[in-house]
């Protein structure tokens, strides 16, 4: 190989070595080292080509338009997640617009909150739950196998026709199956589900409506909800009973409101009575659901009927009969739930 073949081979690669690629040279961080590099006689010159600083024209400021300009960018921006909208009505369960459920924040029924629980709440799940499933409590040793307890149904005996593909009968003492109780654990322990105030307004039946605007209000301000007006379905005529006519009213109460309603119940209305003993020890349904009534006198008890004493006739007030629905399956259970938070019983038990 002779030295000018050699020679030109080292200048060409001399200069592949100092010259960049034009990939390079677009880079950020070398128009940053070159500007660092090469200082500017002109500090103008760094700002944009067409500043938003600079004034425009009138001309330019009619022409310019943002959603043209943001339709034109290469990459589009992700849709944003607050563009949707609740439907209005409900179109059924097939229907490819469906709403979000009630705890969603973008639903329409979304209610911000609980940001507080009432004391009682609060005793229930700290105390109360645990002291449960304390008394409840049943101590198995290690190998114990229950007794197996027979068929709840009864099948039918006999050679009769009729007797084949029946269904089974009911137990015997009556055709109602009780509910199974089974052993208290953490997942069971009884609780408030719901409380139902029903109000029956005789008065409504001879004075027309008055007595049962009237007692609307009354039953709305102890219970924080706008009652439900039931009308007569069937006629009696020596209770003057016509079909058709509102003549009671009902409220559910769950969450919040029931719970402030059984604490002003249990510490406030209750212990005033006079002479009374407590609730009846039988009233169950054997469910778990217990009912007591309270009588016009008893009403007026409530604080929110004290404070408006005149707004609230005393020949208008009317009586009203509370049920108290637990996720129990029994009476005892509901019975000791409901003397922890307070309520007293009296008379035979009957379980």
């Amino acid at each position: 190989m002779s030295k000018s073949s050699f020679s030109r081979r080292i200048a060409r690669s001399l200069q592949q070595t100092q010259s960049v690629c034009s990939s390079c040279a677009r880079t950020r961080r070398f128009q940053s080292t070159t500007s660092a590099s090469r200082p500017s006689s002109d500090p103008a010159s760094e700002l944009d080509s067409n500043p938003s600083l600079l004034n425009t024209d009138a001309a330019d400021a009619s022409t310019y338009n943002p959603v043209i300009r943001a339709k034109s960018r290469p990459a589009q921006l992700p849709k944003s997640r607050y563009n949707y909208r609740s439907p209005r009505y409900w179109h059924g369960p097939l229907h490819p617009h469906q709403p979000p459920p009630a705890n969603d924040p973008s639903s329409r029924e979304y209610v911000p909150g609980p940001f507080s629980s009432p004391r009682l709440e609060q005793t229930y799940h700290r105390v109360l739950a645990a002291d449960f499933m304390t008394m409840c409590y049943q101590h198995t040793p290690p190998g114990f196998k229950p007794m197996e307890k027979g068929p709840r149904l009864r099948s039918w005996e006999g050679d009769s026709p009729y007797f084949k593909n029946r269904p089974l009968r009911g137990p015997r003492g009556g055709d109602v199956l009780r509910l199974l109780r089974h052993p208290i654990v953490p997942n069971n322990i009884p609780r408030l589900n719901r409380v139902t105030v029903h109000a029956f307004i005789k008065a409504a039946l001879s004075r027309g409506s008055p007595p049962l605007h009237t007692a609307g209000l009354l039953v709305q301000s102890i219970t924080n909800q706008r009652a439900v007006i039931h009308k007569a379905k069937t006629g009696v005529s020596q209770w003057s009973l016509v079909p058709g006519k509102p003549v009671s009213m009902t409220v559910d109460l769950r969450g919040e409101d029931m719970w402030h309603f059984i604490s002003k119940l249990i510490t406030i209305v209750l212990p005033r009575i006079k002479d009374w003993r407590g609730i009846r020890a039988t009233s169950g349904d054997s469910s778990g659901n217990l009912m007591f009534g309270m009588g016009p006198e008893t009403v007026a008890l409530f604080p929110e009927v004290e404070t408006n004493y005149d707004s609230y006739p005393t020949k208008m007030i009317p009586g009203m009969h509370i049920t108290m629905h637990t996720t129990a399956t029994t009476d005892k259970d509901a019975r000791m739930l409901l003397q922890q938070m307070g309520v007293p019983f009296w008379g035979k038990i009957v379980d």
